[in-house]
């Protein structure tokens, strides 16, 4: 593990793929402050130790991207957090069920475009649950942390585009993004039956899936600025309110 890496992860006994979104170079030479927003996996399996360390880290707001099945099977252990559910309905799983079920069958490179049809999904479908974890996230005043349930695919789509609206580089955002296959540790609880090849792919993260929803938001979009705008809903005055909370002279 880097360094860099070490200085961002969180290390807690019940949940893996925690860490601070701060340290990165933004817009006009400011820096991502530390300590006020996290992201991670799911929560559910939280140690005592655990919430005392999220005591520690005053994190007072968790938003929980995950769909209702999930919450149902897994739910929170957060007591005196506040826990708002902002939801994305899981498809890939389904998807990678249908095409097993099917004559074509799946291997690796199916898993791939299944992946990066999902991240195509997330752009087209979901700016406005995006839009509405960036606009939490610039109303608080305390730390927050987002999660889904590996947190690697709906919370890298989030993090890369509050890194995206604070002017971190792409590459430092694909750098953040990649962090998952470190710290991520993969449970076979939340996992569905698929040769180890598959299940390789979809438990990882790969460069091709968020370059998808770059190149998505580029080309059907206009770019960043034209996303957090339209379809994310950020008004310039949230945006500068956000940059004023999370960025600072390093």
């Amino acid at each position: 593990m880097t360094t860099a890496c070490t200085e961002l992860a969180v290390s807690l006994e019940g949940a893996s793929n925690f860490r601070d979104l701060g340290g990165h170079a933004g817009h006009d030479g400011l820096t991502v402050r530390r300590g006020l927003v996290y992201r991670s996996d799911h929560l559910g399996r939280l140690s005592s130790a655990d919430l005392q360390r999220l005591t520690d880290l005053d994190v007072t707001h968790c938003v929980d991207l995950r769909g209702e099945a999930e919450r149902r099977a897994l739910p929170n252990r957060l007591p005196g957090v506040l826990v708002e559910h902002l939801g994305i309905e899981p498809t890939v799983l389904r998807r990678v069920r249908d095409r097993m079920a099917s004559a074509h069958g799946l291997g690796r490179a199916e898993a791939v475009e299944l992946m990066c049809e999902t991240y195509r999904d997330f752009v087209r479908l979901h700016g406005a649950v995006f839009g509405q974890v960036l606009t939490r996230i610039a109303e608080q005043r305390a730390a927050l942390v987002f999660h889904c349930t590996a947190g690697k695919d709906r919370t890298g789509m989030t993090a890369a585009l509050l890194l995206g609206a604070l002017g971190v580089h792409r590459d430092d955002v694909m750098a953040d993004y990649l962090l998952t296959n470190r710290l991520y540790r993969r449970d076979a609880r939340v996992e569905e039956p698929a040769p180890p090849e598959v299940l390789e792919v979809l438990w990882q993260v790969q460069p091709a899936f968020l370059h998808t929803a770059w190149r998505c938001i580029d080309e059907e979009f206009g770019g960043i600025d034209a996303y957090l705008a339209g379809p994310m809903g950020l008004s310039p005055a949230l945006r500068q309110r956000l940059r004023d909370r999370l960025l600072a002279q390093d």
